[in-house]
């Protein structure tokens, strides 16, 4: 067997390996196959907990579907595929006390030093991985939108808030116009609508994705501005409404998800957009020189 057949026919038992065994094949799947995968990514939960009838109503395709895709990626049937999507959920339900117990009963609890090594471990995973995937053309054409726009908007929830809220603290500092779309009084879809076709958005969120930030973008993509995206899948809805997307994989350490890649590149946005801004000012200035 050569390695691209090994490759084939190996079977994902975990919801990360799964992930990137669709996002290698989805380019060669069937079109109703890809249809369900995209469907199954992003909707795990619906997954974990649907009968074959149900999922296949919520996807658009016949039940046998499921099966087909089922086989396609190795598997015995649609019940041993559902088996990662429910131990995916197990592992993500588990609230921050459980997480607690569950590492204080491993091997990983003998000292807090062990426990600080395993979240920079992880935090070392995410960076390395982000740096070794993320596309530099995706990068330059991503600023240069949001270096144009009049108002950057930026929508998150949850744990992906603390990336916009770095993103605004640095867009205070270096003087560009921005406005979060976050507000005490429950008026965030009042300060969407001021956003217009000049402006541009940068939304944040990772499975399970938060609704309102779906909401919030879908709307905002369906008035014509544009969307860049942080986000963990390319099937992730958030990435289908985007001009430009990032793919940020964050490890885990204990059930615990790193943010470190994600938080580097929202560092890394504010300064690209204020050098090319910077740079936009001086193009005229030169070429009326000349």
């Amino acid at each position: 067997m050569t390695s691209s057949e090994a490759a084939q026919t190996r079977v994902p038992r975990d919801f990360e390996s799964l992930r990137s065994v669709i996002i290698e094949r989805k380019e060669t799947m069937p079109k109703r196959l890809a249809q369900v995968a995209a469907y199954a990514l992003s909707n795990p939960d619906d997954m974990a907990f649907g009968t074959a009838a149900s999922i296949a109503t919520a996807a658009d395709v016949q039940p046998s579907t499921l099966v087909r895709l089922a086989h396609h990626l190795g598997y015995d049937g649609f019940s041993d595929l559902q088996n990662v999507f429910r131990a995916r959920l197990r592992d993500r339900t588990l609230s921050y006390e459980e997480r607690l117990l569950s590492l204080e009963a491993g091997a990983t609890a003998s000292s807090d030093t062990e426990l600080l090594s395993g979240f920079l471990n992880a935090a070392s995973q995410s960076v390395a991985r982000l740096a070794s995937t993320v596309d530099g053309e995706t990068f330059s054409k991503a600023v240069d939108v949001l270096a144009r726009a009049e108002t950057i908007y930026l929508v998150a929830k949850r744990r992906s808030y603390p990336l916009t809220a770095h993103i605004a603290y640095a867009f205070g500092k270096l003087g560009i116009r921005h406005q979060i779309i976050a507000s005490p009084n429950g008026i965030d879809a009042e300060m969407a609508q001021f956003a217009t076709g000049k402006d541009a958005v940068i939304a944040a969120s990772f499975s399970p994705y938060a609704a309102e930030s779906l909401t919030q973008a879908q709307e905002l993509a369906g008035r014509g501005v544009p969307i860049i995206a942080i986000t963990d899948s390319v099937f992730s809805p958030l990435a289908a409404t985007a001009a430009h997307w990032f793919e940020v994989s964050e490890a885990d350490y204990a059930g615990f998800r790193s943010l470190s890649a994600s938080m580097a590149l929202a560092m890394a946005l504010p300064v690209a957009i204020a050098e090319r801004r910077r740079s936009l000012k001086r193009t005229p200035r030169r070429n009326a020189g000349e």
